[in-house]
């Protein structure tokens, strides 16, 4: 494979983004749950709400998985893969409001957020893997507008 971008260093972002491709299974995981399990007055909207964001994250995950392997590398695809490289923590709520699942999963997407811009700069500068630290500053922006979503509801 000849794109610029030599083997190692692809092996090395690949890797990376196997990480993150873990985190967006487990929050979709996660929003998942909170869309299957909210209860309360305002199920209905909530309900809705994380639907719409685990079809997000489902998107999500697909590109970074065709990203993985547009690096020439295979992308994980287990459940025990992706809690071995997880970030995330899986939840352990027993309540099922939802001002609880949303703090739970804003905190998720803020971590998520967090990885992500720590990735950039090695991705452009140290790889050489522009592709990728744009790719990733897509997938921060839209982190980015979850959570703003998720925190516009608790206000």
């Amino acid at each position: 494979m000849n794109i610029g971008i030599t083997e190692i260093n692809r092996k090395k972002v690949a890797a990376e983004l196997s990480v993150v491709l873990a985190n967006e299974y487990v929050l979709f995981t996660k929003t998942k749950n909170a869309h299957w399990n909210v209860e309360g007055s305002d199920f209905y909207e909530k309900h809705q709400l994380f639907e719409d964001q685990a079809q997000q994250l489902a998107s999500i995950i697909d590109s970074v998985a065709e990203r993985i392997r547009t690096l020439g590398f295979v992308s994980p695809a287990s459940l025990k893969a992706f809690l071995d490289l997880t970030t995330l923590v899986e939840s352990g709520l027993t309540t099922k409001s939802s001002a609880a699942f949303i703090k739970n999963l804003l905190a998720d997407h803020e971590t998520v957020i967090n990885h992500l811009s720590k990735k950039i700069n090695p991705f452009t500068n140290e790889y050489g893997d522009f592709g990728s630290g744009d790719f990733i500053t897509g997938l921060l922006q839209d982190h980015e507008k979850m959570a703003w979503i998720l925190r516009s509801h608790l206000k």
